[in-house]
């Protein structure tokens, strides 16, 4: 079974496809994070994030396991990591990486913003998972003061708005809701709340799978 789970930044999404995998037993892929990497890598090797072609090449070598998971989720790696999944090139270098995950036994859970539209667009259950772009805001403003930052919520509002549109804006694999994506709005959801709905799909898709081949 294959769930692609995509949506905007800070909706729950990521949250929501650990508790996914970690229910069903499927192997998670934040893919999301490969574009985090790519963009550290740009910074540590001194690439400017405008420089396609250079990495492009980081990413056809790169690992994440030689990435420490606090400098992946810092908010400056998710900035750049939407500068660079703008560059067709990296994302045809990641795009071969994200299939093979496809690959696990029994399925796997991977979550983005190009999932059920072009990386695994016959996925068996597709969710697409929002929330209003305040709420947002509000909660990685909460995230980065637990984690010592000191962006204004305003800041931290522009900024999210500002990747929203850089996501959905790129001509390449645009952040899009897939035509047969089922909406989990999270703007007033427990993340509790949000796993059961998104069960209910899943469970109600597996069904109906075993039914037609029944």
């Amino acid at each position: 079974m294959i769930v692609a789970i995509d949506g905007t930044a800070a909706s729950g999404k990521g949250t929501l496809a650990r508790r996914i995998s970690a229910r069903y037993g499927l192997a998670h892929l934040d893919t999301g994070l490969l574009y985090r990497a790519v963009g550290c890598l740009g910074v540590r090797n001194h690439v400017p994030l405008e420089d396609e072609d250079a990495l492009a090449g980081l990413a056809e070598q790169m690992s994440l396991a030689e990435f420490d998971e606090a400098e992946l989720r810092s908010d400056e790696a998710g900035a750049n990591a939407s500068i660079v999944a703008a560059h067709p090139k990296v994302r045809a270098a990641l795009i071969a990486f994200q299939r093979r995950f496809v690959g696990h036994a029994g399925g796997a859970v991977l979550d983005g913003r190009d999932i059920g539209t072009v990386i695994c667009p016959d996925a068996d259950v597709k969710l697409w998972v929002d929330a209003d772009v305040e709420e947002r805001a509000r909660r990685r403003h909460k995230e980065l003061e637990m984690a010592g930052g000191h962006d204004s919520y305003e800041t931290v509002l522009a900024k999210m708005r500002a990747r929203d549109a850089r996501d959905a804006g790129r001509t390449d694999a645009p952040m899009v809701k897939a035509a047969d994506a089922h909406l989990i709005d999270t703007t007033e959801m427990t993340i509790e709340a949000a796993v059961e709905r998104a069960c209910e799909i899943i469970d109600r898709a597996v069904a109906q799978r075993n039914s037609s081949r029944s």
